[in-house]
């Protein structure tokens, strides 16, 4: 890692939008130890609490995928402040700020595993450098695609929603969006910086003059292609045996705390993202601060435990804003917690009807976690209107406009990424020709821009029809109302 990027890493990062994430043929296996375990505890209904069958302590571990979802975080709140850097005198040459990108994506614990993470909270984080989480976790090996045993398909052909011949997998479009900004960087470094609609110039190296934001992008994107893709296709999936729900319950899995199966099921609840006591919490504390120091009180915030991380905060912020109420990250939260019970229950493996039962379970939750996604995805439509509906005014904002955009894009993306999905390959394709690969601009004709409108509304009703929301959660033609 660059000792420029080692000396400004002190950045921070508000959680989702989350502005912010295999049975074991994991092949890293993230068979990790659980440090913040609740080692003399029995199950708790109330947190997300097991204890192990086979020694002292607990049986739940998934530092692996708190420290991607870290990971991702980082990412994103390091790109935000790129262009502040080169706007006080930062010269990159080619490559440069690509590489700090691809520190994270590619992520290393050999050189990045002392460097001091990047999530701020109030107390302090418990866990001060990269290794505190877990060691030896990237993200690039766990996007769709490159750990392929499980997926439902081939993503290295099967990508769809983008259009770029340089796009053809998930990692590949990571790469071109990295690109895209290592480029725009230089050129800003060079005093070329393109101009937006109102002719001021752009104000981040990653915003485009399409009125794409492409720090919006990758972290929607990446929490799709790892987070929703590895929960949904890889470890609460049951299309292959031995592997996902499938996975063995007999015997702890290389002599650790946890069976095959259990860890499978933590693993998805990682990805997920919600904090060991998560269904105490307010949905405004999720929302909003997106940690708090109640799981295991000891004044530092525990980032394996008491933290909440992507999809689990849209849930929350997609039922607080519902005017017909919504039980999303209740239902998920719920169906997690009793499926992991009902796995804790069964002493060995679990037969025919038992299977049964628990794919009840894994249904609920896959279903509610792309619902969280595809509603965030009808908010930002909904975002993306009422911007719209200011071009020619003193309250449009092009930055705005292209952050709400990108969001959708990013959101509606990641609903590819499950093999449960109610939309089917027609409606994902439809979607994105109604949505677009950039936002239409102030600067297009009236007519264009009332196309585009009725493109996103059409949008939103095909959202509202495959994942059945009501119609007042939608909101009116101008985006206001409902998400």
């Amino acid at each position: 890692m660059p000792l420029l990027v080692l000396a400004l890493l002190a950045c921070s990062k508000d959680p989702e939008d989350t502005s912010l994430t295999p049975a074991d043929t994991d092949t890293d296996t993230d068979a990790d130890s659980d440090a913040d375990a609740d080692a003399d505890s029995d199950t708790d209904t109330d947190t997300y609490t097991f204890a192990s069958r086979f020694t002292d302590g607990s049986s739940v571990a998934y530092d692996g995928q708190s420290m991607r979802m870290l990971l991702i975080n980082d990412m994103i709140a390091w790109l935000d402040g790129v262009t502040t850097r080169i706007d006080s005198g930062l010269y990159p040459p080619a490559g440069q700020i690509a590489g700090e990108l691809l520190f994270y994506f590619e992520f290393d614990s050999a050189s990045g595993g002392a460097v001091p993470h990047a999530y701020t909270c109030d107390p302090a984080a418990e866990q001060t450098v990269y290794d505190d989480v877990a060691s030896d976790k990237d993200l690039v090996g766990k996007i769709a695609g490159n750990d392929a045993s499980t997926m439902h398909v081939d993503w290295s052909t099967a990508m769809v929603g983008w259009d770029d011949p340089a796009v053809t997998s998930p990692e590949s479009l990571v790469r071109l969006w990295i690109d895209q900004i290592d480029a725009a960087a230089v050129a800003r470094a060079n005093g070329d910086i393109p101009l937006g609609p109102d002719g001021a110039p752009l104000p981040a190296v990653y915003l485009t003059e399409s009125g794409q934001d492409l720090s919006q992008l990758l972290e929607k994107f990446l929490l799709g292609a790892i987070a929703f893709s590895q929960g949904t296709d890889d470890y609460l999936d049951d299309d292959l045996d031995g592997t996902g729900i499938l996975s063995s319950n007999a015997a702890p899995t290389d002599g650790s705390a946890y069976t095959g199966l259990e860890h499978a099921w933590d693993e998805a609840f990682g990805y997920w993202g919600g904090a060991r006591d998560y269904g105490a919490w307010s949905d405004d504390t999720v929302s909003d601060v997106g940690y708090a120091d109640t799981y295991d009180p000891n004044g530092a915030i525990d980032l394996l435990s008491e933290v909440c991380w992507g999809a689990s905060v849209n849930a929350a912020k997609r039922d607080r804003d519902a005017v017909v109420a919504t039980t999303l990250r209740e239902d998920v939260w719920g169906a997690f917690l009793d499926g992991r019970a009902y796995i804790a229950s069964i002493d060995g493996e679990l037969d025919a009807a038992q299977q049964d039962v628990l794919r009840g379970y894994r249904d609920t939750i896959v279903r509610g976690w792309e619902e969280a996604l595809a509603a965030t995805a009808v908010h930002y439509v909904n975002d993306t209107l009422r911007d719209m509906s200011a071009f020619g005014t003193e309250d449009y904002a092009f930055a705005d406009h292209a952050k709400h955009w990108s969001e959708l894009k990013g959101f509606a993306l990641s609903l590819q990424f499950s093999p449960h999905s109610p939309l089917s390959d027609a409606d994902f394709l439809r979607l994105h020709d109604l949505i677009g690969q950039a936002p239409i601009l102030e600067t297009a004709s009236a007519a264009d821009v009332d196309a585009a409108k009725a493109d996103l509304l059409e949008a939103r009703a095909l959202l509202a029809t495959a994942y059945g929301f009501d119609p007042a959660n939608l909101g009116d033609d101008d985006g206001n109302g409902g998400w």
